[in-house]
């Protein structure tokens, strides 16, 4: 049985768009399990003496200056922030400065006024 041109080209062509379908899940499926470097996130440097890093109640989003202390960290130590929790109806007095902001970090939370962006 001999098939027209165009149907030879219109199989072929279906063809290749499933190779290339599965081609790009393929490489769209390894892309997502390699996790990309955040563009926003930065690494802060401790300016207070000893600094407590809280992790927050459970229910809570933001840390209070009473929450429960996970570790210390030191003037100088670097740490590396990716997100800021804004406690707006919550300040505190750390580090000789009120605010009411804290920076993320890994095991808690710290202070917005014991630490600056390097």
């Amino acid at each position: 049985m001999k098939r027209s041109r165009t149907l030879r080209c219109a199989t072929a062509g279906l063809f290749g768009l499933a190779v290339l379908g599965t081609g790009l899940a393929t490489a769209g499926s390894a892309q997502a399990v390699a996790p990309k470097k955040a563009a926003a996130c930065t690494t802060i440097k401790i300016t207070g003496k000893k600094v407590a890093v809280r992790m927050p109640d459970n229910g809570d989003t933001v840390a209070d200056s009473d929450d429960p202390v996970t570790r210390y960290v030191r003037k100088g130590d670097k740490l590396r922030s990716c997100l800021i929790a804004n406690g707006y109806s919550q300040s505190y007095n750390k580090c000789g400065r009120t605010g009411h902001d804290w920076f993320i970090v890994r095991g808690g939370q710290v202070p917005l006024t014991c630490a600056k962006r390097v």
